[in-house]
């Protein structure tokens, strides 16, 4: 018998992982959201790169819908390449990262502290120089990740950031969501997304859709492809696809939409109708009306939805990978470690 991929052995532990985080951590994740609704930032920044900066386009997406308040992500080389000072009195700052190690992040992250902001670090190796740099620390608690392709640190990551999120903003249904994930990603390892398993592997270019928290899961699918299959994938929100790369898509071409339970779900379907119409190869992830359905795992909440979504793509792409014929756990030209300035 062949032995799983480092990779699919991570994903296999993400149920735990949340779990874990849930136990050790969640109280720190609540104590930043209360802090966080003291404060009352006019703005949040995030500090990510990679993976973890998709984990924080989701907190992007959910912390605007639930509090009305902007979020922006700053780009590392403002600071770490161009010296800029930043003016954040009185703003709060969020920092996300897997390893805490890349100078960049970490130099961004002191830059915002010294500009005025209250700092939070989500990390998953405790002691990192990220997690130390932060005046609210919250570890993620996922295991050691040895898969150059995070994936159990990224829905910690998630996890976390919607575990603030549910303090800061009082939703008790939100905090129920989250004290569920466990189950819910543990039904979502176990969804088959065989039917689009040929489609994908032949590939040579597809999109992946989606709008709000579900753009943040394209964005982690697109690279996902990427960088174990090496696959050219590209993520849209359901919306920009419509201003131009539409043109691309010809009867065949690959698309995958993340259509989870919400507000968005409406304009998507009509998206992925007209997708449908131009001959695609469609797979939608919830109910959309046209395409070839893949199954996931509801979580009876909106925001946690594309979650569940995001651990069924996982396995899938490193089904992927492997029906390509490559090591998803030896990516070509990447390290586990990305240390960039």
């Amino acid at each position: 018998m062949t032995q799983a991929s480092l990779m699919a052995r991570e994903i296999a532990e993400i149920p735990d992982a949340v779990r874990r985080f849930l136990h050790g951590s969640g109280a720190a994740a609540h104590a930043l959201g209360r802090r966080l609704a003291e404060l009352s930032p006019a703005v949040t920044v995030t500090v990510a790169r990679g993976s973890s900066d998709h984990a924080a386009t989701y907190f992007q997406y959910a912390c605007e819908i639930l509090t009305g308040r902007p979020v922006a992500s700053l780009g590392p080389s403002v600071v770490s390449v161009y010296g800029t000072r930043l003016r954040l009195a009185g703003q709060a700052a969020l920092a996300i990262s897997q390893s805490g190690r890349s100078p960049d992040i970490v130099a961004l992250l002191n830059a915002a502290r010294a500009g005025g902001a209250e700092t939070a670090a989500l990390v998953n190796v405790e002691g990192s120089p990220l997690l130390e740099a932060a005046d609210w620390r919250v570890p993620l608690r996922a295991g050691t990740e040895r898969s150059v392709a995070a994936t159990k640190s990224v829905v910690a990551s998630v996890a976390a950031a919607l575990g603030v999120l549910a303090a800061w903003s009082g939703d008790a249904a939100l905090e129920a969501a989250v004290a569920a994930l466990p189950d819910r990603l543990a039904e979502a390892l176990h969804q088959d997304w065989t039917p689009a398993l040929d489609t994908a592997a032949a590939a040579r270019s597809l999109y992946a859709l989606g709008r709000g928290p579900g753009f943040a899961v394209a964005s982690e699918a697109a690279l996902k492809l990427k960088e174990t299959s090496m696959l050219h994938a590209e993520a849209y929100s359901g919306a920009e696809l419509l201003h131009g790369p539409v043109s691309l898509v010809e009867p065949g071409f690959p698309v995958f939409a993340f259509v989870p339970d919400d507000a968005a779900r409406p304009g998507l379907r009509d998206i992925c109708a007209r997708v449908r119409d131009t001959g695609a190869a469609l797979f939608t992830v919830g109910e959309a009306g046209a395409g070839t359905r893949l199954p996931h795992a509801p979580t009876g909440h909106p925001l946690t939805e594309p979650l569940s979504m995001l651990v069924s793509f996982y396995g899938f792409v490193e089904a992927v990978a492997r029906a390509r014929g490559l090591d998803p756990d030896a990516p070509r030209g990447l390290r586990k470690v990305t240390e960039t300035l």
